[in-house]
Formats: structure tokens, C-alpha cells, sequence
């Protein structure tokens, strides 16, 4: 950490501070530009929004005046690279200037590989906050950056990346994870829609759609799955097991079998309800008297499991560690390192052929965590494509969706780069296919 005096000493060193583009000016990515305005070494030098005076308005409500809207690479260029900012409309637009990092704010998986795929192939690092994109080609974008000499990252601040620290911080005690997990503070009504929603939603000022992600499971699923392949650990089972705990129930909660707990084996992921969120936590164990007694007397419980606990996740606040993670250290702050988990389409109510799948927190689909080989062995569709998919035959309530009951958008390049992710041997992505897929 001590980012801080880091960023300013690299912007004493070089004469300029991290440049920073970004992509999306809704809600969460307005946050970020008006916390970064307020950190020492780095930089928004640009924001790209399809909307461009959304993007201008990120930056102005920031204390962002020097804002130019629009126009040739070659003269923003110029303009940035002497410190000004300036608002675009295009994310190649964006990664064809001298930024250093790329950091997507979109919300939606397709624009975030887009993005992805553009910073990384244009010689940048790129930090996603769409976290729904890595559970579906975060391996591919993996291999990329690292072909690239690049970074591809989740940004910190969500509870997947704030739990992978906390079994870093664990392994790096030499302490033994048992497993890790978050606290969900939603009910589970996987069946819910937006429509079920727009009272609640409306009272906590949030999107029906994104709240709908919230209560019926999806997003608790594409967090845990996130964290599974990022930790090389498994799903408890599938959908996990989403027990009742409380802060100082944890440890007893999800100890293995053999000593009263729900976990048949160690080294998975699952969440919890109760008053755990919206924090993340880690049970962990060591095989030492000595360290299991000092863990005693420093009021982590009476072991031989222990929960090690942190009440918060601040999202957009800590987004920016990531980009000093990035850019100083040279690390990613959360990325596959595996490929464990999915999350696959479930029906939420009898599907018809012919209609439109509207994905993630809509009317037709929730998603569900599964291993990865038992989905790929039964053919079960990632939620992250099935967005504008047609159903070509009917499914019924509660059913994985399959490929073979889809017809998929194939100009989608999520669509495509997942593909190319299938089709990796040996761990090898065909690195020649993603750049024609970039230049398409």
C-alpha cells in the first residue's frame, strides 16, 4: 500500500501524473472521476460515454474545467499529453490516446471486452469494474494482457477482489484457508423481475434492472464465481450453499462436517445471509498450538477455525488502488487465474422459442454458479451471453438454458472472444484470431 507517496513519487520522477482513461459516465463511473480528482499523482485525462456530454459532465462536476469535447485524435493528443482533458464518444477514440490505464465503468459485459479488448491490443493496461465480463472471458483477457506485456485487472472494491486480499493477507500469515465467501443482504427470490422491484428500488434510488441482479442471486453468483477462478478455488456445490451466519458464527458455520460445520471438503467459495454484509470473510485454520493459541487470546473465537473478517467493501472508492496496483507494481488486482466456476442462464419462468433472452436482472433469466466442467459438459449457456440470445426451442421454468436452445448475436464480440476462450488448448489463446477480432 502507501500508494499515495508512490504516485507522487513517480509523478516527481517523470513530470506528469498517471493518466487515466475512462469508459462510462453513468453513475458509478461519475463516482470514480470525482474521486480520483481528488488523489495526488494520477489523473482522468479522458472519459468516453456514448452519451459525449455525459462524459463532459463527469469531468466538469469533478472540478474538471480544462474539458474538450470531441474531435481528432491527433489534436487531443496534444491536448492531453499538456495536461488538458477531454470527453469523447468512441472507446478506440479513448485508447488511441497517451493514457496509461483504461479503466471501464460501463456495466455491460459486451462494451466491457470492447474495452477491453481495444486498451489491451492498443499497448495499455485496462481495469474492468463489469465484473459480469470476467466470469464469462477473464481467462482470455488474461492470456491477452499477458501477451500484451500488459495488465487486465477487476477493479478493487467489489466483494470478490476485497476477499482474494483477505486469503492473500491469510496465505501470507502461512495460515491454511479453509474458505472464503461474502455476506449477501438481499433476500433470494430467484424468480423476481423488475417489475416485483420498482417500489424497493425506487426507495433505495437504485435501477429496478440492477436491483432485480441483486435479489435473484445472479450478482452474489457472478462474485463468488469471480473469486473461485481468481483464488483457484471450488463452488461449495452448485448454487452454492448460501447458509444463515452471523459475524461471530462464521467460523462455526462453515468449518468441515467432521467438526459441526456445512463444508464437506476445504478450499471453496460460498455466501452467507445475515449480518455479514456487506463484508467478506475468510475462514481459516493452522495446524500450529502455538499460532492457534495466540489467534485465542486475540479474541478470534476458540478455534480451530478462525474467521477473519472485513465489514466493508467501499466499490468505486477503492477502485482507484487498482490502477496503482497496475501501473506502480506492475500486478493485477483480480484476474483468472483458473477456470472453475460459470455462471449459467437459468429459466425464471417456461421460455418460448422465438423470444429474446434480456439478460442479467431481466424477465427471463437468473444465473446460477456451477463448476465449470459440469456446465461445459452439459452445454449450459454463461449468463453473460445470453443477452439478446433468441430461443430456438422452449425451456422450461427453472432449466439451465443450453447453447443448443439459443441462437446467439454472433456479431457480439463477447460472443466471438468466448468462443476463441472454448477453444483454448493447453492454455494457449490464438492470439493471431483476437486481433482480427479487434480489428474487425
Amino acid at each position: 500500500m502507501g500508494y499515495t507517496r508512490k504516485l507522487r513519487e513517480r509523478q516527481e520522477r517523470t513530470g506528469r501524473p498517471v493518466r487515466v482513461g475512462l469508459v462510462g459516465a453513468g453513475q458509478m463511473g461519475s463516482g470514480f472521476v470525482a474521486q480520483l480528482a481528488r488523489q495526488t499523482g494520477v489523473t482522468v485525462s479522458v472519459v468516453a460515454d456514448v452519451a459525449i456530454d455525459r462524459a463532459e459532465t463527469a469531468l466538469t462536476n469533478a472540478g474538471i474545467q480544462d474539458v474538450t469535447v470531441g474531435g481528432e485524435v491527433s489534436a487531443l493528443t496534444e491536448i492531453i499529453e499538456a495536461g488538458g482533458h477531454a470527453a469523447v464518444g468512441d472507446i478506440d477514440a479513448l485508447t488511441a490516446l497517451p493514457v496509461d490505464i483504461v479503466v471501464e465503468c460501463s456495466g455491460v459485459p459486451e462494451v466491457a471486452t470492447r474495452v477491453a479488448l481495444s486498451a489491451l491490443t492498443a499497448g495499455k493496461d485496462v481495469a474492468l469494474m463489469t465484473v459480469e465480463a470476467d466470469v464469462t472471458v477473464g481467462l482470455a483477457l488474461a492470456k491477452l494482457a499477458q501477451a500484451e506485456g500488459r495488465i487486465y485487472t477487476v477493479c478493487r472494491g467489489d466483494e470478490p477482489v476485497e476477499c482474494l486480499k483477505l486469503i492473500e493477507f491469510a496465505e501470507d500469515l502461512g495460515l491454511e484457508v479453509v474458505m472464503a465467501g461474502k455476506g449477501k443482504n438481499n433476500p433470494l427470490r430467484q424468480g423476481d423481475t423488475p417489475d416485483d422491484l420498482v417500489d424497493e428500488a425506487a426507495a433505495k434510488g437504485m435501477n429496478p434492472k440492477m436491483l432485480c441482479s441483486f435479489v435473484d442471486g445472479t450478482k452474489t453468483m457472478i462474485e463468488m464465481a469471480a473469486l473461485a477462478n481468481a483464488a483457484d478455488l471450488e463452488l461449495t456445490q452448485r448454487s452454492m450453499i448460501g447458509p444463515e451466519a452471523t459475524v461471530e458464527t462464521l467460523a462455526e458455520v462453515f468449518s468441515p462436517q467432521e467438526a459441526g460445520g456445512l463444508l464437506d471438503r476445504t478450499g471453496v467459495v460460498d455466501y452467507c445471509t445475515g449480518d455479514v454484509a456487506p463484508g467478506v470473510f475468510v475462514i481459516v485454520k493452522s495446524d500450529n498450538e502455538v499460532v492457534r493459541e495466540e489467534l485465542r487470546y486475540l479474541k478470534l473465537g476458540e478455534g480451530p477455525y478462525f474467521a477473519l473478517y472485513r465489514p466493508y467493501h467501499l466499490a468505486s472508492i477503492e477502485a482507484p488502488l487498482s490502477i496503482a496496483e497496475a501501473v506502480i507494481d506492475g500486478d493485477a488486482s483480480l484476474q483468472p487465474v483458473a477456470w472453475r466456476a460459470e455462471v449459467t442462464a437459468i429459466a425464471k419462468r417456461t421460455l418460448n422459442a422465438g423470444e429474446r433472452i434480456d439478460g442479467i436482472g431481466g424477465f427471463t433469466v437468473y444465473g446460477d454458479a456451477v463448476s465449470a466442467d459440469e456446465a461445459a459438459a452439459t452445454g449450459e449457456l454463461p449468463i453473460g451471453l445470453a443477452g439478446d440470445a433468441v430461443l430456438v426451442r422452449d425451456v422450461a421454468e427453472g432449466v439451465p438454458v443450453r447453447y443448443e436452445d439459443v441462437e446467439l448475436d454472433a456479431a457480439q464480440v463477447i460472443v466471438r472472444l468466448r468462443r476463441l476462450q472454448d477453444a483454448m488448448v493447453d492454455g494457449e489463446l490464438d492470439l493471431d484470431a483476437v486481433r482480427e477480432l479487434v480489428e474487425r
